[in-house]
């Protein structure tokens, strides 16, 4: 459903004369091209005309920047309702009869303000609600994705489920779990079909990590502590292996597609301090559980970061229940908001366009004001007809629309014609 908003000048007569030939122009019956209203323009600040000049150019980006705003709110309300017709309102009623039955809100936007304030407050006012609705859709898309991130542990495998949901105390009785200062147990999940592998290759994995170089003093226990035997002289990286304890690997559960592994590593590795003169390098810790993860990621296996805690079973669906019932809130609330303010954006966009108007009506006709202004509601498929005819009947010349204005690369017209779809 298209709308346009013509206005003439009134060239000293009746405003009803003009009233009477855009009637003739395109919405009568030998022309029935649009249903025609009469559309109010208040008596606005003119100002200079150079600030109208200036106003006129920026209330082109404006309206496009009113206009997106009124969309999102709109596309965010049909999203939320999940069908296309949705009962957004303006002011109590439908979009199309608020348009044709427009009456400027002296209230809300006085008329007697200079032009340029006038815009900035329609303006700043719609910005207002743009920041609210980033800031709500955010809000709430960060909640849908937490509840879709819930819902796929609560029926995924054991590669990304919840552990604690899973692991029943029987399963962990299986499992010998060390947290010391040099060993710790880490869950693997891997893919059911990548088992054989796994199993036989374990005891490798990671084999880069941990350094097995150093004297045999258990061999040579003569060689103890003489010289070249410790600190900076030996290479503690010279032979390199894994830091998985070899026989540790045991298998915790399966499901249909994935099983789950503990598997005791080495935690890190300590190279002793030593004396190069008198100064003494203080030893450090290498870690390797971030190193071994690594491994993993690698060859695609999934560590599962977990503390058995059989008290937390059954919470992990309490959460998903309250997630639910959070998210639904949330879609209520902001169903609610663009109902409220799809309205008050709307009012705005339309206040702006009355501007636009009466700018370029100024600007065109000159002063004093003495213009009038109409709506049309376009009839299905006679956008181009309506066009015609109008520029037919109200321009100079009778073919000013076959005009192009290279400044707004729009159609050109000897009369104000402003185009939209609400």
């Amino acid at each position: 459903m298209s709308y346009y908003i013509a206005a003439i000048s009134n060239g000293g007569g009746a405003p009803e004369q003009a009233y009477r030939k855009m009637q003739t122009a395109g919405a009568c019956p030998e022309r029935p091209f649009a249903e025609m209203f009469k559309f109010e323009v208040p008596s606005l600040m003119v100002g200079t005309l150079d600030s109208l000049m200036t106003l006129s150019d920026d209330l082109g980006k404006t309206d496009q920047i009113v206009e997106s705003i009124v969309r999102k709110i709109e596309k965010t309300a049909v999203e939320l309702s999940g069908k296309k017709g949705t009962d957004l309102t303006v002011g109590g009623v439908p979009a199309p009869r608020y348009i044709q039955q427009f009456a400027w809100d002296y209230a809300k936007y006085p008329n007697r303000r200079p032009l340029k304030e006038l815009v900035v407050l329609i303006a700043g006012g719609v910005q207002a609600i743009d920041e609210e609705l980033k800031q709500l859709g955010q809000s709430y898309a960060d909640k849908q994705a937490a509840l879709q991130d819930a819902k796929r542990k609560k029926g995924g495998n054991l590669m990304v489920a919840d552990l604690n949901d899973v692991l029943t105390s029987d399963d962990m009785s299986k499992v010998e779990v060390h947290d010391t200062e040099y060993l710790k147990t880490v869950m693997i999940a891997i893919p059911k079909a990548v088992k054989p592998q796994f199993e036989a290759n374990i005891v490798n994995l990671g084999k880069d990590i941990a350094g097995y170089g150093g004297p045999d003093w258990s061999s040579n226990p003569a060689a103890l502590g003489k010289e070249g035997q410790f600190g900076s002289q030996i290479d503690r990286h010279s032979k390199r292996g894994s830091p998985v304890v070899p026989g540790s690997l045991k298998l915790v559960k399966e499901d249909s597609d994935s099983s789950l592994y503990a598997v005791t590593i080495l935690k890190g590795q300590y190279e002793a301090g030593y004396f190069e003169g008198e100064d003494f390098t203080p030893g450090s810790k290498t870690d390797f559980v971030e190193e071994f993860n690594k491994a993993c990621r690698k060859e695609r296996y999934v560590v599962r970061e977990f503390d058995y805690d059989p008290s937390q079973s059954g919470r992990a669906a309490m959460a998903l229940e309250q997630l639910q019932v959070e998210v639904d809130g949330m879609r209520s609330g902001l169903t609610r908001w663009c109902k409220t303010h799809f309205g008050e954006a709307f009012v705005a966009w339309m206040h702006i366009k009355v501007i636009r108007v009466f700018c370029e009506s100024v600007l065109r006709y000159g002063l004093p004001v003495d213009f009038t202004a109409v709506l049309y509601k376009v009839a299905k498929n006679k956008d181009q007809a309506l066009t015609d005819a109008l520029d037919k009947a109200l321009g100079e010349g009778g073919n000013a629309g076959d005009d192009v204005n290279d400044d707004d690369d729009e159609d050109y017209h000897d009369f104000v014609l402003l185009k939209f779809d609400p």
